[in-house]
């Protein structure tokens, strides 16, 4: 491994100021800025997924903003291999790097290196979709017990998402889902610097409804009316669009439809926090902390690791 490559992560709940302190940080160090927000990877959600604005986006280099198409598969795993190849790229260019998100998930790949699974054929997780609908979960909870008891006594067997995946990998390769986890990783060519950005839970929630309402100020109804055909698809299955589509199927009110949007944008954060307080390794700043106090903290850390 280079001891001398650092990629700086920053994370924290969303609407917290990931993105201004990134551009500080990366005109600092000169670097790039690698996008973890798994929801900005798709060039058809723009004010929905918070991208960063024009004015933003020229003040550093980004990278995986708006690359992908709804309709592409992609996946947490084609994003870390994505990752890697091009952090390959700009430690040649510079050995401070900049990565910045809210997935949890997305980050963990890339800092750690995800499990391995075999590919999987469309037909079987489509008869299993056909399954869940016709028959119900209890059917596949079954079926996963029979096939790898201790997946089935592991995860939450009330997630049909995290279910199906489990019974794809066991019925496509015949072995199961568990005999495929932990396995080891990769070495990474960098080391890891991670930074948090926090305040009171009650600010972050007012930032969140002053968000929604701003998206919903600059045309969120019109970007999700021109979506609304393609609600089935994977991509579009995410706040902000899901609860819009509710409103257009006459489900909800339009004002109803914004509560929900702002109400499980709150839920999402609450669990971005949870996700993110369980790395001890995690720097945290509060998110008015002074920016040079940040660099200098961070500046004194890659010092540190350096010697």
């Amino acid at each position: 491994m280079a001891p001398n490559n650092f990629l700086i992560t920053i994370v924290g709940p969303t609407a917290i100021g990931k993105t201004a302190l990134s551009i500080k940080l990366a005109n600092h160090f000169k670097s790039d800025i690698i996008s973890c927000d798994s929801r900005q990877f798709y060039k058809e959600m723009t004010i929905g997924t918070a991208v960063p604005d024009a004015d933003e986006l020229a003040a550093a280099k980004h990278h995986f903003i708006q690359n992908r198409s709804i309709f592409d598969d992609y996946s947490v795993g084609s994003f870390e291999r994505d990752t890697l190849k091009k952090l390959d790229e700009l430690f040649k260019e510079n050995p401070i790097q900049i990565m910045v998100g809210g997935s949890g998930l997305y980050v963990d790949a890339v800092l750690k290196g995800l499990d391995y699974f075999p590919e999987v054929a469309p037909s079987i997780r489509q008869e299993l979709t056909e399954k869940l609908e016709r028959e119900g979960i209890e059917v596949l909870q079954r079926q996963l017990k029979e096939l790898d008891i201790e997946t089935y006594n592991s995860i939450t067997l009330e997630n049909p998402h995290r279910l199906m995946r489990a019974l794809e990998v066991c019925i496509s390769s015949g072995i199961p889902y568990s005999t495929f986890k932990n396995k080891p990783k990769a070495p990474r060519n960098f080391t890891s610097i991670k930074i948090g950005l926090n305040t009171d839970r009650e600010i972050i929630y007012t930032r969140i409804n002053k968000r929604v309402d701003i998206m919903i100020e600059n045309g969120l109804l019109e970007e999700a009316k021109k979506l609304h055909q393609y609600k089935d698809l994977n991509a579009l299955k995410t706040v902000g669009y899901r609860e819009l589509f509710s409103y257009f199927n006459g489900e909800f009110t339009k004002e109803f439809a914004i509560s929900e949007i702002k109400k499980n944008t709150r839920r999402f954060a609450k669990r971005q926090g949870t996700w993110f307080r369980k790395d001890e390794s995690i720097l945290w700043f509060n998110y008015l902390e002074d920016i040079n106090t940040i660099i200098a903290k961070v500046s004194d850390k890659i010092n540190v690791l350096n010697q």
